[in-house]
């Protein structure tokens, strides 16, 4: 069992160091740099190429049955899935085989009104200590339903 993590704009990388470290779980922080690595022995930092999608390219090569991903970018996490692994974005919101297509589909949907109309940019909402609180929660769901698998 490994927990990957998607680390470029990941806001929630110390959150999984500290429930990784209790539960005793390798954990590898993957990104195109910029990161400090971690002193914990249990988390491996990885920078890969600078371009897009190298990390989530990394990472989709490795995951599978029995690994949790932790990313916001709906591509990666749809091949993560279908790959086996659990996926959680940041805000804990579980990712699996019953609602990826809906989420990949809303996610290319949003971004062709945005491509439609300039004026319908931004960013969404701000990330808040409900959602840091709401992936804590998901994350030891994950762990635990990997442990038993």
């Amino acid at each position: 069992m490994t927990i990957y993590v998607d680390a470029d704009a990941c806001p929630v990388k110390a959150e999984v160091e500290r429930v990784g470290t209790r539960h005793r779980v390798a954990m590898v922080i993957v990104s195109n740099g910029g990161i400090r690595p971690s002193a914990n022995p249990l988390v491996e930092t990885v920078i890969v190429a600078a371009g897009p999608d190298e990390a989530d390219r990394w990472i989709a090569e490795r995951a599978g049955p029995g690994d949790v991903v932790i990313t916001g970018d709906i591509p990666l996490a749809a091949k993560c899935v279908a790959a086996g692994a659990q996926v959680l974005k940041h805000n804990g919101e579980e990712l699996h085989e019953k609602n990826i297509g809906n989420v990949l589909a809303t996610r290319d949907l949003m971004a062709d009104l945005r491509a439609a109309d300039p004026f319908r940019q931004g960013g969404g909402r701000a990330f808040t200590k409900a959602d840091r609180s709401r992936f804590l929660d998901g994350l030891e769901r994950a762990l635990r339903r990997a442990a038993q698998r």
